[in-house]
């Protein structure tokens, strides 16, 4: 019914680029779907707990945790109501950050977008309807499971319509280069994980990092703004790619040693680190999630400075195991890169407990 209220047509199309209609601002969104009073407090206590855990404060771990992609609102929730079981039992060693990416990177350029795009996977893009779904998806988890959650900065203009209910963002291997990224970045005030890029390149990603704690004066959304410096934004090792296109992981012990080292020199304002255990690091290979993780902790164990410095696990996680095709019947399972299943997630969320 909301979508009747913004159907005024572009009538000056540019050439190759069809001006379908004009998207409501942030602001009508959330006057839409509003925060309550109540569900503000959690999220700034949410935030509290996080920047504690990055700034050193806290001794707790964060695991940051979900699918590859939201693809349905209906499975995303299913998922958060075992996470926050999860969560009651494990509250005194971890903080959950559920990871509710609703935008999907591709390296060609083709494929199913994320659910900021198509709403509904075996359709066509509604980028109205996908704007209303993934606010209303990010609202019911905190208003039913009071989770604020993770989503990925792909498109640094449409941060405003979810900024009063992400706790964390990252900017991906693809778009840490970018200096757009870098510089909506240095203006949030939640954390911000920069990853790693595809060639592995430690110092490209601390350069991000580094812009993104600096101040900027920059064109965003049609206003010039300037920006205070983000000293939240930290690293995320996803592993990388070698020049022959194998798949080659940097969270071993001697990895994070030799990054330790280097982030020590670099200058950045948070040096806590986040491993991603899936994506390179694992070959996208869910399974090798669980060993992956352990060794970390492990790693941490061996040598007080790295528990210092990895104050995080990002692992990819859904209701069943692997992948499927969009518009497979597997209620759950994910139909972009292949998550880890719920019964193994659960145990995996307990042993870590357990360690740290």
């Amino acid at each position: 019914m909301y979508t009747d209220l913004f159907m005024k047509v572009q009538d000056a199309p540019c050439e190759n680029m069809n001006f379908i209609r004009k998207l409501p601002i942030p602001k009508e969104i959330k006057e839409l779907f509003p925060v309550t009073l109540a569900q503000a407090a959690v999220k700034k206590e949410r935030d509290a707990q996080i920047r504690d855990i990055l700034t050193g404060k806290s001794d707790k771990f964060l695991l940051i945790i979900g699918p590859c992609s939201a693809d349905r609102s209906d499975a995303i929730l299913a998922y958060l109501e075992k996470l926050k079981g999860a969560a009651e039992q494990t509250g005194d060693k971890l903080v959950i950050v559920p990871r509710v990416f609703t935008n999907k990177p591709r390296s060609e350029g083709t494929g199913y977008m994320g659910m900021l795009h198509q709403p509904d996977p075996a359709s066509s893009p509604d980028l109205l309807r996908g704007l209303i779904a993934i606010r209303t998806l990010h609202l019911n988890a905190l208003k039913d499971y009071g989770f604020t959650c993770a989503d990925e900065l792909l498109y640094p203009d449409n941060f405003r319509y979810l900024s009063d209910l992400l706790s964390y963002t990252t900017v991906g291997a693809r778009s840490v280069e970018d200096q757009y990224h870098r510089l909506t970045a240095s203006g949030l005030d939640i954390p911000v994980g920069m990853k790693n890029p595809i060639s592995g390149s430690i110092g490209v990603m601390l350069n991000s990092i580094l812009a993104a704690n600096s101040k900027h004066a920059f064109l965003y959304r049609g206003w010039e703004v300037m920006t205070s410096g983000n000293p939240l934004t930290h690293a995320v090792l996803r592993g990388y790619k070698k020049p022959g296109g194998q798949d080659a992981s940097n969270c071993t012990y001697d990895e994070l040693c030799r990054i330790r080292e280097t982030i020590g020199e670099s200058g950045i304002a948070c040096r806590s680190v986040i491993v991603d255990v899936n994506h390179s690091n694992s070959g996208k290979d869910p399974f090798r999630q669980i060993d992956i993780s352990l060794d970390v902790l492990k790693s941490r164990a061996k040598n007080p400075d790295l528990r210092g410095m990895v104050r995080g696990l990002m692992i990819e996680s859904y209701l069943e195991d692997g992948c499927q095709e969009v518009g497979g019947d597997r209620f759950g399972c994910s139909i972009t890169d292949p998550c880890l299943g719920w019964e193994k997630t659960e145990k995996l969320i307990m042993d870590i407990a357990d360690r740290v």
